[in-house]
């Protein structure tokens, strides 16, 4: 391959010999290639926009850190070739219907990293990256392996020194809320701030939801001794305790949200506020959004600036601190 990463697409004509392919990793914009089979070389069609992001001024790791079973977990690391010391850092996680963190382009990360974020990507079980036994791995009664995985990649990260717990950001969404609200409630101490996007947080009430009853195979269901159980365990609300320090934590919701409605993500808010936690909670919501899915760039922008702000801003960067 002309350099490590992903094909996000990939296309063959009959009538013609050889393929053509749409690549990208974490730090280079997708690329069009033409691969020919008579000299086996690749040429680049060199169309499109790629931006100005440059992928030599960031170095990409591909790590394991060591869960508490013994399984090594797959852990992306980006980091600005010109850090030094322990950096601020955001990793994400998600770990749901064997879904994978590919190792795609993230406009997203980009932005973030441009801002000399460092970035990592751990590849929890319950996604699909290392085959259909690393998605069970994650699910139902081996559910807390997702969270596990996320909070020993965070550990890992502290102990090379790359980061500390005043730096450590974790970032997910949607199903990936699980991963982090439970992350947080089991080891709030690890993390300067939590950023949870449109979270599923009380699973335990999502299959009575508009969209709830088509996740019940993913996560169970109520009905059942053995579904309660696995639904209990990956509920943040009712792992929230009273007077414990909880990190900052930024939760998103879209008020037009079919997929977790709008009043979870506001239920964790409360919930979390109620607890006695000292640091700010924030609950971000647009009138005008949903899931995600479907939002205009403006909306990704805004939410993205939001992001940077909310991370430096806990970081303690001086020029990002409030002022009266």
């Amino acid at each position: 391959m002309p350099f490590r990463g992903h094909i996000n697409e990939a296309f063959t004509d009959p009538r013609t010999p050889g393929i053509t392919l749409d690549l990208s990793s974490f730090i280079t914009p997708p690329v069009e290639f033409v691969y020919h089979p008579a000299n086996k070389a690749f040429s680049e069609l060199k169309i499109g926009t790629r931006g100005d992001f440059v992928p030599s001024d960031y170095s990409l790791s591909d790590l394991q850190a060591k869960a508490a079973d013994g399984t090594l977990v797959p852990l992306s690391l980006v980091q600005p070739k010109s850090a030094q010391g322990s950096q601020i850092t955001i990793i994400e996680a998600y770990g749901s219907y064997g879904i994978s963190e590919l190792a795609d382009f993230s406009v997203r990360r980009a932005v973030a990293m441009r801002q000399g974020i460092t970035y990592g990507v751990c590849h929890v079980r319950g996604g699909g990256e290392l085959g259909e036994q690393w998605r069970l791995g994650g699910k139902d009664a081996n559910k807390h392996n997702t969270w596990d995985d996320l909070i020993r990649c965070s550990e890992y990260l502290i102990a090379r020194g790359v980061t500390t717990p005043a730096k450590l950001f974790i970032l997910g969404g949607s199903a990936g809320g699980i991963t982090m609200g439970r992350a947080m409630t089991e080891r709030p101490d690890l993390f300067a701030g939590v950023l949870d996007e449109v979270p599923a947080a009380n699973p335990l009430r999502s299959e009575f939801t508009a969209g709830g009853p088509a996740n019940i195979p993913e996560f169970g269901s109520i009905t059942t001794a053995e579904g309660l159980a696995n639904l209990y365990e990956m509920d943040t609300i009712q792992h929230i305790k009273k007077g414990t320090q909880y990190p900052a934590v930024m939760i998103t919701t879209g008020l037009n949200d079919p997929r977790v409605a709008p009043w979870e993500p506001a239920k964790l808010a409360a919930a979390l506020q109620a607890s006695g936690t000292a640091r700010p909670i924030l609950l971000r919501i647009d009138e005008e959004a949903g899931h995600g899915v479907g939002s205009t760039k403006t909306q990704t922008d805004a939410l993205g600036a939001d992001i940077i702000a909310f991370v430096f801003w806990r970081a303690g960067l001086p020029d990002w601190q409030p002022t009266q």
